[in-house]
């Protein structure tokens, strides 16, 4: 990369940290902090966790087309700001309306299309794998982080600390964005748009991709709702020390990934990797099974991470390289949505199977899932999605 692209990546890699600790480390501490709120229940408690995802997805596709049309700084800044604003509130809020309030404006603050389409902006197609790669990575980074500095913050000031904390790093991302992050040299769209993205749409390439990254988030958040327990149980691991096992598969996911994808990119093998990574997904399913315990659980977590870290990078570089130029912010846009539709919608479906059949119910769907994502990508052909939208 030349000193620009290094620039750039280092900054927006840095904001997603920012801003995904903020978001991550209310995780783990949630439920154990939530009967401090008036009205508190487990279910409203559930609708402040999940509220933020939705909001989320409800706006990825407007923000990002205004990215398009405003430019990617402006939309940026405004949505860090309004982030902000909702992590104050819910800071000072006693009740647990004022808490899904303040999630739901967390999440209206919808930057993430906005900031993958700066990035492709400023990094050369050759570059463009390298740079979603490291973004990726650094949401793996800031999970790991918060799932440490979550509790500590938590045992100092409850709940309110982390909030006042997420507001302090959104702010601090604006600075960032504002003396790092270098201006992209792409011409803004001043007219209608409406054609651009409905060609957009009509893109099969496109909706593949979407449609992945939508099961992808799926399996992760539906995953995550019986793991906790399911390393307590297997592992006699106690919660305040899952982050010793997240912390290494995650970082050598990372390092294991790497050449994967640099070798899938340089032999025009994407839709190959994306198939073989798909079979590692189904490890993440193995090792909620009842009979797999002891280092088989860590090896099928270790598997299905390098797998989640692979389509984690391939499949926003490859939607850049298909999106049309004019309407990029508009595309990341709906792959954002997906995303956070996604994290919503197994999270949802993962509470309420993991309460009817237990971890053996949420592993048999999470199969189910691949099943159809592999029918919805067996059409794929090696370099379909590589080449240029025009």
């Amino acid at each position: 990369m030349n000193p620009v692209e290094r620039r750039a990546l280092a900054g927006l890699a840095s904001l997603y940290v920012f801003r995904m600790l903020g978001l991550f480390m209310v995780l783990p501490v949630l439920s154990l902090y939530g009967d401090e709120y008036l009205h508190s229940t487990p279910a409203l408690l559930g609708v402040a966790l999940g509220a933020y995802g939705l909001s989320q997805a409800i706006l990825q596709i407007p923000l990002g087309v205004l990215s398009d049309r405003w430019g990617r700084k402006p939309v940026i800044y405004c949505g860090l700001a309004i982030f902000a604003g909702g992590s104050v509130l819910a800071a000072v809020t006693d009740s647990v309306y004022g808490l899904i309030a303040g999630r739901i404006l967390q999440g209206a603050g919808a930057i993430a299309a906005a900031t993958m389409a700066l990035a492709a902006d400023l990094t050369r197609d050759e570059n463009r794998g390298k740079a979603m790669a490291v973004i990726g990575a650094s949401i793996g980074v800031a999970f790991v982080l918060a799932v440490v500095l979550g509790p500590l913050v938590a045992g100092i000031g409850g709940l309110s600390a982390i909030f006042w904390l997420t507001a302090l790093l959104a702010l601090l991302g604006i600075l960032l964005v504002w003396r790092l992050v270098p201006d992209p040299q792409v011409s803004l769209r001043r007219g209608p748009v409406s054609g651009d993205f409905k060609r957009l749409l009509a893109q099969g390439s496109i909706w593949r991709l979407v449609s992945g990254v939508f099961f992808l988030h799926l399996l992760l958040t539906m995953l995550f709702v019986p793991l906790p327990l399911t390393l307590v149980e297997k592992l006699g691991l106690a919660s305040e020390a899952h982050w010793k096992l997240y912390g290494p598969l995650m970082l050598g996911a990372f390092v294991i990934m790497l050449p994967l994808m640099r070798m899938a990119e340089k032999r025009q093998q994407v839709p190959a990797a994306m198939r073989l990574a798909l079979l590692g997904l189904i490890c993440g399913s193995i090792a909620l099974m009842p009979d797999v315990h002891g280092g088989w659980v860590i090896a099928s977590l270790g598997v299905f991470f390098i797998a989640f870290n692979l389509l984690e990078a391939l499949l926003p570089a490859q939607l850049t390289r298909v999106a049309p130029e004019a309407c990029r912010g508009a595309a990341t846009g709906l792959y954002a949505t997906l995303q956070f539709l996604g994290a919503f919608v197994g999270g949802s479906l993962g509470g309420v199977l993991y309460g009817q059949g237990g971890a053996g119910a949420v592993a048999t769907f999470g199969l189910g899932v691949l099943v159809v994502w592999s029918l919805v990508w067996w059409r794929l052909r090696r370099g379909s999605l590589a080449s240029a939208a025009v």
